[in-house]
């Protein structure tokens, strides 16, 4: 819980300053408070959608009054010209405080997301599907991992076509592609996809020649009795931030320019995206990774004097991404699946042949529903 201990209107109304327990202080502008009143009139309190437009709020809007509570919970504002009271906990404020130290480099990762390399393979967040459908605890427990890390296994799944729809099912919505609401992984004659083949495949992220991408995938296992085939994952952000590390230029150049990416396989379907393969937002937060050989397009957007630096850059990352060391290594049995954050984890496999089959499912689900399960789930508690 927290609490402020005092309380103070400042630029003449245009802020209020609140002094926390430990002596630090945090600012919020009148503006932003008012647009962000939690307010029957403000907020609609089924939905907790906004009734009110920026231009609803006068324009010379300022806080005529500024009180705590006796425990220092709670804070008190009046507002003028409105003559508004709305009343704010700590709680919230601190939780949406943007008075704070910003990130100043680029590449930055969000505090609760956590970067692994092969040490992931003894740790790998994992859970039983009939376990995890019963038990709620287990189950946010496990998509907190999945979000965390950006992989998850699960076990236990039935072995019959399409009960990877009962994974999605757990916290999301399947996106449906070109590619059918679900997809066969397994070899085909005159396949429309290298993945539909025998051959093994370079960690990649999938479909980066969609806009938006497929954000999460699940590979569900029927059957996996041949020699070879088995999956590798890898942490496309691990990878990104080596690079970073190890020549800060190439982290430019691959972040500051956009790679192309295109599918025309399959009659019917022609994709193509413009995006860079390390994509960061406009304060730095390194958000997504887009790497896959097979679907890259001619470049075309590097300038001449960029482009050889810009292959070498690729390189790098390229080698980054097929270190042994970032790599965890398994072979999934029938009835169990990997789910990954196609955003941030690449995925791989090895070659598979002679006898016996290799059979997977795969699917894709928006982060969204993730997201949203989690959050719901967590207010539940």
């Amino acid at each position: 819980m927290h609490s402020f201990k005092s309380i103070k209107v400042i630029d003449s109304g245009k802020s209020i300053i609140l002094q926390r327990n430990n002596d630090t202080s945090v600012r919020y502008h009148s503006t932003w408070l008012r647009d962000n009143a939690l307010d029957p009139k403000t907020r609609d309190v089924n939905n907790r959608q906004r009734l009110i437009t920026l231009s609803d709020i006068p324009i010379n809007i300022s806080i005529k009054s500024a009180k705590l509570d006796k425990t220092g919970a709670n804070i008190f504002l009046t507002f003028l010209p409105e003559k508004k009271d709305v009343s704010f906990s700590a709680n919230w404020l601190e939780a949406h405080a943007y008075d704070t130290k910003q990130h100043n480099e680029k590449g930055w990762i969000a505090s609760n997301l956590k970067t692994w390399g092969n040490d992931m393979l003894n740790h790998i967040p994992s859970a039983d599907y009939k376990t995890a459908k019963s038990d709620k605890t287990l189950l946010l427990q496990w998509l907190k991992s999945l979000y965390r890390y950006g992989f998850a296994k699960m076990t236990g799944g039935k072995i019959e076509s399409g009960a990877l729809i009962q994974i999605a099912d757990l916290f999301g919505y399947v996106r449906e592609t070109n590619y059918g609401k679900w997809f066969e992984v397994r070899s085909e004659i005159n396949a429309i996809n290298l993945a539909y083949t025998n051959l093994g495949l370079q960690a990649h992220t999938d479909n980066p020649y969609r806009d938006p991408v497929p954000t999460i995938q699940i590979l569900y296992c029927l059957e996996n009795s041949a020699s070879g085939g088995d999956s590798t994952v890898v942490d496309g952000f691990n990878a990104a931030i080596r690079l970073k590390d190890e020549n800060p230029d190439y982290f430019n150049l691959l972040s500051k320019y956009c790679a192309r990416f295109e599918y025309n396989g399959d009659k019917g379907a022609h994709l193509q995206s413009r995006r860079p393969m390390i994509e960061l937002s406009p304060d730095g937060e390194l958000i997504a990774i887009r790497f896959n050989n097979r679907s890259a397009a001619p470049i075309t957007d590097v300038p001449y004097d960029d482009m050889a630096n810009y292959y070498k850059a690729y390189r790098a990352f390229s080698d980054i991404i097929n270190e042994p060391t970032l790599a965890v290594n398994f072979k999934l049995n029938p009835g169990e699946c990997f789910i990954t954050d196609n955003t941030r984890v690449l995925h791989a496999r090895t070659a598979y042949s002679g006898a016996g089959t290799r059979w997977l499912q795969g699917c894709y689900v928006d982060k969204d529903g993730l997201l949203s399960t989690i959050s719901t789930m967590l207010e539940k508690k």
